[in-house]
C-alpha cells in the first residue's frame, strides 16, 4: 500500500500561485497515473487534474489554462501548480493513485489517497 503525504496549501490572495506536493512512498509511482481532487465545504469531491504513467494530462474546464499537473518519477512525487486562482478554488486538495483500470476522472478508481492539504483563496 503506498501512502501519500501532500503538502504546499495555504492562504492566498485571489489572482495568486501555489504549488501543491505529493510524496509518495511504499510504492513505485512510475507506473500509475495520478490525481488530483478536490472537496469545498458542503460539496462533493471532484475532479481537478491527473497525469498518466506517460505523461499526458488531463484537467476539469473549471482549471483549465490555470492549473499545471506534473510529475517527478525520480523523486515519486507529483506536483500541482496553481495560478490566477479563485475564491471557488478554496477547498481541501487531495492527491491520489490510479488503480489502472477504469477513468482517471472517477474517484472510485483510485486506491490510495493523500490526507489533503487546504487551499483558500480570499477575494
Amino acid at each position: 500500500q503506498v501512502q501519500l503525504v501532500e503538502s504546499g496549501g495555504g492562504l492566498v490572495q485571489a489572482g495568486g500561485s501555489l504549488k501543491l506536493s505529493c510524496a509518495a512512498s511504499g510504492r513505485t509511482l512510475s507506473r500509475f497515473a495520478m490525481g488530483w481532487f478536490r472537496q469545498a465545504p458542503g460539496k462533493e469531491r471532484e475532479f481537478v487534474a491527473a497525469i498518466t504513467w506517460g505523461g499526458g494530462r488531463i484537467y476539469s474546464d473549471s482549471v483549465k489554462g490555470r492549473f499545471t499537473v506534473s510529475r517527478d518519477n525520480a523523486k515519486n512525487m507529483g506536483n500541482l501548480q496553481m495560478s490566477d486562482l479563485k475564491p471557488e478554488d478554496t477547498a481541501v486538495y487531495y492527491c491520489a493513485v490510479h488503480r489502472g483500470l477504469g477513468s482517471l476522472l472517477e474517484e472510485a478508481n483510485f486506491d490510495s489517497w493523500g490526507q489533503g492539504t487546504q487551499v483558500t483563496v480570499s477575494s
